[in-house]
């Protein structure tokens, strides 16, 4: 396919810091970015334009469209009324199948365990009485999940013995799927890349630690043996090719004793994916706006072992230390307000390889 000419302009479904850190790429290869954000956009910093709207405002939806030449997003929970609007103006990457399929863990399960790949035995829950059926196939411990909507560990609930009825409450009565517990040593993040050409790239996995549902730091590189390395490329590149993908795709596996088994997908840059930044000569961000302008994706080589640290609210308070480090690059959001559980910024520290 033809790239995209330079100086044209990238749409961005999205203000917060992924799309803040994508305008910085796309600036870096001659593009312009456009925000489009209902509040507020650490992004607009950055960024050449943004558009401050609802995703139900049609109007400001078309005049977006209009002035962007391609279009994609830094989360997955875009309205599929606002993507009507915006298909007929731009094209969209990843495409609508990508997303739809991470839009719904339930969607997203049936679509993984189609390609023969291992998910958590899993059941969909709408209602207390499915719940109850759900626990007597799959036992507890468990983890009670939204079917939309979820992320930094919201919409979530562990369950353990005789928890039923009231734990399907505390979801507001949403749309639920149950996963059965799995047996894990740890949880890789493999980072990969495709575009419209077909051709595949892949990040080193990292090793992830979450705390009360938010990840915390990624380590690269993981603990895996060689074969895992390749089962977890192998993997992301199978789910690539299935959704015809274009741009840059987070999958989180589980490591046990039976193999890797997939916990989700992201179609997106990915949070576990910033080691890159300050790990590789193109880091993630540069690669999905390669990936969505038809250009060719880079190497992923990567030439540091690097741990990168989520700062996370009062994280803030330790800033000068991190100023100081010699090994560590900073990325800060440009979020005005501290907030419990908020992202504010990651740390990268260096070790050459």
């Amino acid at each position: 396919m033809t790239n995209l000419p330079l100086g044209a302009t990238i749409g961005i479904l999205g203000g917060g810091q992924l799309g803040r850190m994508l305008s910085v790429a796309a600036a870096r290869l001659g593009y312009k970015t456009h925000i489009f954000e209902p509040g507020t956009a650490p992004a607009a910093d950055v960024a050449h334009a943004i558009t401050t709207a609802s995703y139900e405002d049609t109007a400001a939806l078309t005049a977006f469209g209009q002035a962007v030449d391609v279009i994609t997003y830094e989360f997955e929970n875009i309205p599929t009324s606002a993507l009507d609007t915006l298909e007929a103006l731009a094209p969209i990457h990843p495409n609508r199948r990508a997303l739809a399929t991470s839009q719904d863990r339930i969607t997203e399960k049936d679509f993984l365990t189609g390609l023969g790949l291992k998910t958590a035995p899993y059941a969909n829950v709408e209602s207390a009485a499915d719940l109850e059926a759900a626990i007597a196939q799959l036992g507890t411990p468990s983890i009670l999940k939204t079917r939309r909507f979820g992320y930094d560990g919201k919409g979530q609930l562990r369950l353990k013995d005789g928890d039923t009825g009231a734990a399907y409450a505390q979801m507001n009565d949403a749309p639920c799927v149950l996963e059965g517990f799995i047996d894990f040593s740890h949880e890789v993040s493999v980072i990969a890349a495709r575009n419209a050409d077909g051709q595949v790239s892949c990040f080193d996995p990292g090793e992830n630690v979450h705390k009360d549902g938010i990840l915390r730091s990624t380590t690269v590189p993981a603990r895996l043996g060689a074969s895992q390395r390749t089962d977890a490329v192998l993997m992301a590149a199978q789910i690539l090719n299935a959704l015809d993908y274009v741009g840059v795709m987070g999958l989180e596996l589980f490591v046990t004793p039976q193999g890797l088994i997939v916990n989700e997908i992201a179609p997106r840059v990915h949070n576990s994916g910033h080691w890159t930044q300050n790990g590789c000569v193109i880091d993630q961000f540069e690669q999905h706006i390669r990936a969505i302008t038809s250009l060719p994706l880079g190497d992923g080589q990567r030439y540091a072992d690097v741990v990168m640290e989520n700062l996370i609210g009062d994280d803030m308070d330790r800033l000068p230390d991190l100023l100081s480090a010699g090994n560590a690059a900073l990325h800060l959001y440009g979020k005005a307000e501290t907030k419990p559980g908020r992202k504010m910024g990651h740390v990268n520290r260096i070790t050459p390889s």
